[in-house]
């Protein structure tokens, strides 16, 4: 009888919890995923990127956010506390799952960067695919606005996500990490950081017009032939901070430790005391 009390206690405690956002949150999820949770409270739709596109129709429920709401002075993030607050209008909250699309990977990139620098990075997914294959999937599209959302999202620590030019610096020789520049051949030519390595963003996709991504394994070969070992972290830039955040997310998709130069070369490339190879 004990043991029956004791088994049936703890099957009503595991009903009742919540579920946890981050247990939930696989790094990419497909199309049909999302339509089946479109009316799950416990997951929100955040697009970001062009907004005349979005008002002509978007995934229902879905809020669009403009990235550059979430930006300081420069092309820098918000103060935390600042950047909780627009990230939480647009639907990111405490114990909800963030699903990320947009018709700009380095736009989502960076919202998913963002959402990650106040510690909420195991609370989000990418969509597989863009508006347009939803639509295609004969998938539901509206064109009127969900209301900024309520809710509140607790700023939590980060540190391992950013690093900033003294970082950099410090480590540019260490075998340690495998840094990243992910630019187009002619910006890598112009300057590069020492021993950096050119990857392209576009090579994450396998269909780039519908916005689908390689399989993990295959992105994890990308990885490899880019000369990250195992034991290495990757370190992302680009020019400001857009595309390394893709790349960032594309790491620690699958399982790769990763971070992301936020400054990038706009930073790097204001300081003579800042080494560049041409």
């Amino acid at each position: 009888m004990l043991r029956l009390f004791v088994f049936g206690t703890i099957a009503t405690l595991l009903i009742a919890a919540p579920r946890s956002a981050s247990a939930a949150a696989d790094p990419l999820v497909s199309t049909e995923w999302l339509q089946q949770h479109l009316n799950d409270p416990q997951v929100r739709v955040v697009a970001t990127g062009d907004r005349g596109r979005f008002d002509r129709g978007h995934i229902p429920g879905a809020r669009f956010l403009e990235h550059m709401d979430t930006l300081g002075s420069g092309h820098t993030l918000l103060p935390p506390d600042k950047l909780a607050v627009v990230l939480a209008k647009a639907g990111a909250a405490d114990g909800i799952h963030v699903v990320l699309y947009g018709d700009s990977p380095m736009t989502t990139g960076w919202v998913y960067m963002a959402i990650g620098s106040v510690g909420h990075e195991g609370d989000v997914s990418m969509l597989d695919g863009s508006v347009e294959l939803w639509r295609s999937q004969g998938r539901p599209v509206e064109t009127t606005a969900t209301p900024p959302a309520g809710g509140t999202l607790t700023v939590r620590p980060a540190p391992d996500l950013a690093v900033d030019a003294a970082w950099v610096r410090a480590h540019l020789d260490s075998p340690a990490i495998r840094l990243l520049d992910v630019r187009t051949a002619g910006e890598w030519s112009g300057g590069h950081l020492p021993n950096a390595t050119l990857v392209l963003w576009q090579d994450l996709f396998a269909d780039q017009r519908n916005l689908t991504f390689k399989s993990p394994d295959d992105i994890r070969a990308l990885f490899a032939k880019a000369g990250v070992k195992p034991d290495q972290q990757v370190v992302t830039y680009c020019m400001v901070g857009m595309r390394a955040s893709l790349m960032y997310w594309a790491a620690r998709s699958v399982g790769l430790p990763a971070r992301v130069y936020v400054g990038s070369w706009q930073d790097w490339s204001k300081s003579a005391e800042n080494p560049v190879v041409r």
